[in-house]
């Protein structure tokens, strides 16, 4: 989910804290409860300092390791241990199970999106992704600033919290049951699918489309179960040469390929350079494909410029290759 939901949900949370009777008779764990369940809803976010590198890292490592069973495990131990520095008075274990169960419900509610979370780490590395909820929900955060507002207001927290998590938990069935119905139509429009993935935006009867057969790649969209397909294009394998070899050596297109499931090619040769091109087919805007890989590869098969992530012009991404063909 986005940063914005995560603090919604670490704020709910505390509201439902007040729930433990030591947490509601103790002003100092009350407190360190809040504290740790805001923190705690965000810290397995800190991974996205990474862009700061570069975006192959980022692509490669965010939701990764942070998310894992062992950082499940460690978050709240390592904040309720920080926080008893700060607030030495306050109940250890009660602040640790609290926090335990923020730092949980990101990592769980985070696999319901389309990008996913390694969560399965360290005894598997597949990206878990039920594709459900989009990364940003407007029903799920309105739920939540509704609950807070109210609680705001003077209404018991903890009832206020439980019924609107009742009312999420009904939304993400109901999501489930739009979903199934999306699927059985695309495989109505695309009966010999052998893959299909579909996605959730931020319009509850829309979906993204991208599936394949054995010879071809479909992208489209879904309204309610109404499937229309923008574009098809053919399944080819990748030929066999060097610059090919080195480019599918590169670090970004490596990034690219460790996390997109669905993406079609193109080689270009541009004067003496050879542009490899990945495109991931999920993300298709106004008939664009804005998530890419791209390396250049020399005459002597040195890489001499190579890039990763979301563009929306062939200008930027000139830019972001530092490359300008001869005219």
């Amino acid at each position: 989910m986005d940063t914005g939901t995560h603090i919604v949900m670490g704020v709910a949370l505390g509201g439902l804290a007040l729930a433990d009777p030591v947490v509601l008779t103790d002003s100092a764990t009350m407190g360190a409860v809040v504290a740790s369940v805001i923190v705690g809803s965000l810290i397995p976010d800190i991974d996205t300092v990474l862009k700061l590198r570069n975006n192959a890292v980022y692509i490669r490592h965010h939701r990764g390791i942070t998310h894992s069973i062992p950082a499940v495990l460690l978050w709240p131990l390592l904040i309720t241990i920080l926080m008893s520095l700060f607030v030495p008075e306050a109940n250890f274990l009660h602040v640790w199970a609290w926090t335990f169960l923020a730092v949980f419900l990101h990592v769980f509610v985070d696999i319901f999106n389309s990008y996913g979370t390694q969560a399965l780490r360290p005894f598997s590395n597949k990206w878990v992704a039920i594709g459900v909820i989009n990364t940003f929900d407007p029903i799920i955060f309105i739920l939540h600033a509704i609950a807070l507002i109210i609680w705001a207001m003077g209404v018991n927290p903890v009832y206020t919290i439980l019924t609107t998590y009742v009312i999420i938990f009904f939304y993400y069935l109901l999501r489930f049951a739009v979903k199934s119905a999306v699927k059985k139509a695309v495989f109505y429009t695309v009966p010999d699918a052998t893959e299909i993935i579909i996605a959730p935006t931020m319009r509850f009867f829309q979906w993204r489309i991208a599936a394949s057969s054995k010879e071809c790649h479909y992208v489209g969209r879904a309204y309610g179960r109404s499937v229309n397909i923008y574009d098809r294009f053919k399944r080819e394998p990748m030929p066999k040469s060097p610059e090919i070899d080195v480019a599918m050596g590169d670090k970004n297109i490596k990034a690219f390929t460790s996390f997109s499931p669905i993406y079609r090619w193109s080689i270009t040769y541009i004067d003496d350079i050879c542009e490899v091109r990945l495109i991931d087919l999920r993300y298709r805007s106004k008939g664009y494909y804005p998530f890419v890989a791209v390396a250049h590869i020399d005459k002597e098969l040195n890489v001499i410029n190579s890039y990763t992530g979301w563009i929306f012009s062939e200008d930027k991404l000139r830019k972001k290759l530092n490359f300008a063909p001869n005219s």
